[in-house]
């Protein structure tokens, strides 16, 4: 398939009620266990590709690194492949078109993009985030890619669970202007509550894409509120690290 058949392939498995399964990535070499795995799509998580690497989360990891990264991924298998962006390397909408042309130009098909601000503190602005997703949206559509925007969301994370009922009407509002500005998916990672969860696949057209974390819903569960995207974050690149140490510890005793 060409790039751009990719990505309509890559949106075509976003199914309400049945949602695609994303065990995420650090490299071409775990990308490649994954897809031998029966993996439909390939993503990676911010923290792991950073963790591989030697650095922190949080732009830390050089974007051309990460580029690298990204362009080895795709040359390693026949899916589509999303890249966890983060807060895409940029702040302002002009800068931040420049790293998305060279995300798509290493044959990713989506990408997470947060409204956090990596390296400060809060959320951008549901304003300043919406301009920023057009900027995406506009860069993809001159390259003729349908990138996958999957708009996060980080009201949750930033928040204590108990209060998440009261970021609510926050979340659905960011998702309209984000869906608006172009997303095409809307990611919640920290909400675990299933009334929540549920309440907000119900509000919006857009495929909703939750994080498998302690505490969350199964993921038949997660199927029957609606979710059309699930991740599992960092925990991947954990368990193998942990593998890795338990069973080279086996040879220093």
């Amino acid at each position: 398939m060409t790039q751009a058949e990719k990505a309509r392939a890559f949106h075509a498995l976003h199914k309400k009620g049945a949602p695609l399964v994303l065990y995420n990535v650090w490299d071409a070499g775990s990308a490649k266990a994954v897809a031998e795995a029966g993996a439909k799509a390939i993503a990676t998580g911010s923290w792991s590709v950073a963790a591989a690497q030697g650095y922190e989360d949080g732009h830390a990891l050089p974007k051309d690194t990460l580029l690298a990264v990204a362009a080895r991924i795709t040359a390693s298998t026949d899916l589509p492949v999303s890249i966890d962006f983060e807060g895409g390397y940029a702040k302002r909408p002009e800068f931040l078109a420049a790293n998305i042309a060279g995300l798509i130009s290493t044959g990713a098909v989506g990408l997470n993009f947060e409204d956090q601000v990596v390296g400060g503190e809060g959320l951008h602005s549901i304003e300043d985030q919406a301009h920023r997703i057009a900027a995406i949206r506009a860069v993809a559509d001159e390259t003729g890619i349908p990138l996958f925007i999957n708009a996060r969301t980080d009201v949750f994370l930033k928040s204590d669970p108990a209060s998440h009922a009261d970021h609510m009407k926050e979340a659905t509002d960011r998702c309209d202007v984000y869906a608006e500005a172009g997303a095409s998916g809307f990611f919640i990672p920290g909400l675990t509550d299933p009334d929540l969860i549920g309440r907000i696949c119900a509000h919006t057209k857009l495929p909703v894409n939750a994080y498998m974390k302690d505490g969350a819903p199964s993921i038949a569960e997660m199927a029957k509120l609606g979710v059309a995207r699930i991740s599992h974050g960092p925990a991947p690149y954990r368990e193998a690290m942990r593998s890795l140490t338990e069973r080279a510890a086996k040879l220093y005793i």
